[in-house]
């Protein structure tokens, strides 16, 4: 909940937007079931993502130790 409150405080989301996710994602009990968000709410959240750059860490390059 703490990114779609973040999504909200940026005005990536409406409040209407961000309580019709937030009960979506409550009611859901499987990761399939939060997929199956209807298609309009699931573009607005996939748009708030790209516009906060969600996914930046999993394009960094890993950070190597030195293991000796």
């Amino acid at each position: 909940m703490q990114t779609l409150d973040e999504m909200r405080d940026r005005c990536l989301l409406t409040d209407e937007q961000h309580a019709e996710i937030g009960a979506w994602v409550s009611r859901a009990r499987t990761p399939e079931a939060i997929l199956a968000m209807p298609e309009g709410l699931w573009r607005t959240l996939e748009l708030a993502s790209v516009l906060m750059d969600v996914d930046a860490d999993l394009r960094r390059e890993p950070l190597l130790s030195d293991a000796a």
